[in-house]
């Protein structure tokens, strides 16, 4: 089983707990961390902006990485959400098959 990491900024903690809570709800992802206190600073049409933002790291498998990818664009409130996947190469046994239990085969 192959596993991955999926990192996505977000602006408001109301928007990042509905994400999450879809991700949990439909079996797609395991776990979804929310880590608050982000500062991005970034160029968007032309503007430079500077944001405070949460980011979520997402456990999943790589079988369900295309179904969070959907999730994440049909729930999130930007127009190009930030959507990246790390896989994740080593991790505690016990840890990763709680992961494949977790997420709707």
């Amino acid at each position: 089983m192959e596993y991955v990491l999926i990192l996505s900024t977000i602006g408001t903690e109301t928007d990042a707990h509905t994400v999450a809570e879809k991700l949990i709800t439909s079996k797609n992802a395991a776990c979804v961390n929310i880590i608050p206190g982000i500062q991005s600073v970034y160029e968007w049409k032309g503007k430079q902006c500077i944001d405070s933002e949460l980011m979520l790291f997402i456990k999943t498998t790589k079988n369900k990485e295309k179904d969070v990818y959907k999730i994440i664009k049909d729930t999130h409130p930007y127009e190009t959400p930030e959507i990246i996947s790390l896989p994740i190469q080593h991790g505690s046994k016990d840890y990763l098959n709680w992961i494949s239990a977790s997420v709707k085969s």
